[in-house]
């Protein structure tokens, strides 16, 4: 039930505050820096902004989310709990990213893990315009599918990284999805948020915790 409440509220809070500023971008909060995955690409349909708990975004083209003086080092994790509004047909993936540097140049590199609304994660590695699966798709049978949200109006997934010594492992709402050897890995650098095309979501946390 609580659940339910949650995203009502949510939809009347996008109702009311967001579709009023479809016009124009939305200041990003601050600190807060997004970058397009094309270059060049138009940010005016972008929109990220805070709205309590957390934050909403909208996307056109696919864009990561990050306040630079957010990273992390050493062994820690990362959670993160997200909403999926209707995403009509569309199987655009969404979820964090980890070990981020150079993200304003040429150079940029990350880690990040996804999953989609069909179910299934993949953990994959940037570095520059190049993408290399780490982890192809691959079912997770703990993702809430959105065609299996029932009465809710929302698909409720939370996403963690856990970076040891050794390993870094991939959970979804608290079972363990994967896991790969931390060498190779970018686990060390800013963390954020990765959102696809066209995707609509609340995103209630991004907590970063030392372990």
């Amino acid at each position: 039930m609580k659940r339910i409440v949650f995203a009502a509220a949510l939809l009347a809070a996008i109702h009311g505050n967001v579709a009023a500023q479809q016009a124009s971008r939305t200041t990003l909060p601050e600190g807060y820096k997004v970058r397009a995955d094309e270059a060049g690409a138009s940010l005016d349909s972008v929109l990220f902004e805070t709205m309590p708990p957390g934050w909403h975004v909208t996307t056109g083209p696919a864009v990561i989310v990050y306040d630079p003086s957010r990273a992390a080092a050493g062994a820690y994790r990362i959670v993160s709990q997200s909403f999926l509004f209707d995403p009509g047909r569309r199987n655009e993936a969404y979820g964090v990213f980890i070990g981020g540097k150079n993200l304003e140049g040429a150079a940029q590199s990350y880690t990040y893990f996804v999953i989609r609304r069909s179910g299934e994660f993949s953990v994959r590695r940037r570095a520059g315009t190049a993408t290399s699966a780490l982890i192809d798709w691959t079912a997770g049978p703990a993702i809430l599918k959105y065609d299996d949200k029932g009465e809710a109006h929302t698909a409720k997934n939370v996403l963690a990284i856990e970076v040891g010594a050794d390993a870094v492992r991939f959970l979804v709402n608290d079972r363990e999805v994967a896991s790969l050897p931390r060498a190779g890995l970018d686990a060390e650098g800013i963390v954020g948020l990765r959102v696809n095309h066209s995707l609509n979501l609340h995103i209630s946390s991004l907590e970063i915790v030392k372990s």
